[in-house]
């Protein structure tokens, strides 16, 4: 009797093993291929992220924008009078939305001018309105910053340039 329920426990427990191993080789097989799956994702998310980079950080130096500005002449030395003015309207009226360094409501404007041409910049000051309507970079960015649009703060072309001129020494 000892013998016969030894013999039965044992093909119990080989019987037992036998069908663990093999859900656990199923099992392996599986979340292998999820695991190479949730990898090729993130690879191909990474790759996007590179293709597609979000329009503040995105260079165009090419695009003029839409306005009243059409070419702007900036000379080598920097106007610092100029500078000065430009710094007093930007913290008048500007720095509800902006920080000179790190996104707010709208973007920094630290190191515009190695994204943007002088000509789009002063054409986003001086018609906010027109440019998120027509200009793809200005619709990118109205979207990017959560549909807050640039306010139109009525400045003159003296004051915008101005404020270029101060977005030049922000480096």
């Amino acid at each position: 009797m000892k013998t016969r329920t030894s013999i039965i426990g044992i093909l119990l427990a080989f019987l037992i093993m036998s069908c663990g191993g093999k859900n656990e080789k199923k099992q392996e097989s599986l979340s292998s291929k999820k695991k190479s799956a949730k990898t090729e994702q993130v690879v191909k998310k990474k790759d996007n992220a590179k293709k597609s980079l979000p329009a503040s950080k995105r260079v165009d130096l090419n695009n003029k924008g839409v306005g009243p500005i059409t070419s702007v002449n900036l000379p080598k030395a920097i106007d610092q009078s100029m500078v000065k003015h430009g710094e007093e309207v930007y913290q008048k009226m500007c720095t509800a939305c902006h920080r000179v360094d790190k996104k707010f409501i709208g973007p920094a404007p630290k190191g515009i001018l190695k994204r943007r041409s002088p000509e789009w910049i002063m054409n986003m000051i001086l018609n906010p309105e027109e440019m998120v309507k027509k200009d793809p970079l200005a619709k990118e960015l109205l979207a990017e910053f959560n549909g807050a649009p640039m306010a139109n703060q009525n400045l003159t072309e003296k004051e915008a340039r101005a404020v270029l001129e101060y977005f030049r020494t922000l480096k």
